[in-house]
């Protein structure tokens, strides 16, 4: 299996942090918030992964290079200006999709202890489109983004969960897409009204690392073991 994670976001909100450094890079607990990432994929046995990068972006090629050092092989798709997730995935698909199969997406301002073993044991069905992982709601997103209902999301439903931003993905998902900026989401809420979006809701650590406060709070979690990092 193969897997991407987001890393193109130009990081407004973590101003003036993100001036000089790239989201990306932005140290917790010491260390880059994407390198937890690559280990915990390479743990997962997800070696072959691809990185989106737009703002700062030499930067990150040139901390994280070819990923040996991780036991990965990292490849590189720079964007002239970010495309949104969905338009910076369909750039990546052709190599994401050389094997044909569901690939892993990790939101890259995100962290978490979820262990990614547990969706690449996940196969898709001929009739899914994406598994998505749903976390209960932060403070900073009280109302949820989507419903879990014995095991697929849909739009609308009691106690709707969040969107972790860990997902896998079909690359049919990106049929009749074309180059260019777009989100992802209306394709998830399209293959939803279809039925073809599944779901689980993970209870563990998660954080959307979206302002200098939280960066700071989950640093803290690690430093004073808080947190268990894989």
């Amino acid at each position: 299996m193969r897997a991407m994670i987001l890393a193109a976001g130009l990081g407004t909100r973590m101003r003036p942090l993100t001036l000089t450094t790239p989201k990306p890079l932005l140290p917790v607990a010491g260390k880059p918030l994407i390198e937890y990432h690559i280990e915990g994929l390479v743990a997962a046995g997800v070696s072959d992964i691809v990185i989106n990068h737009a703002w700062l972006g030499e930067q990150l090629e040139a901390h994280i290079g070819d990923g040996d050092r991780f036991g990965a092989k990292v490849h590189w798709s720079a964007e002239s200006e970010p495309l949104e997730t969905g338009g910076g995935i369909f750039k990546a698909l052709p190599w994401l999709n050389e094997s044909g199969e569901a690939f892993l997406l990790v939101n890259g301002d995100v962290f978490t202890n979820y262990p990614f073993a547990r969706l690449t044991r996940k196969s898709l069905s001929d009739e899914c489109l994406a598994h998505l992982v749903m976390v209960s709601n932060p403070e900073h997103n009280p109302e949820g983004d989507f419903a879990l209902q014995q095991g697929m999301v849909s739009e609308t439903g009691n106690q709707k969960l969040t969107f972790s931003g860990l997902s896998l993905l079909s690359p049919q998902l990106f049929n009749g897409c074309s180059e260019g900026k777009f989100p992802l989401t209306p394709l998830l809420r399209s293959a939803m009204r279809s039925g073809r979006v599944s779901g689980e809701h993970y209870s563990g650590y998660w954080r959307d690392i979206g302002t200098p406060e939280r960066l700071q709070d989950v640093s803290e979690d690690i430093k004073k073991g808080r947190v268990d990092v894989i």
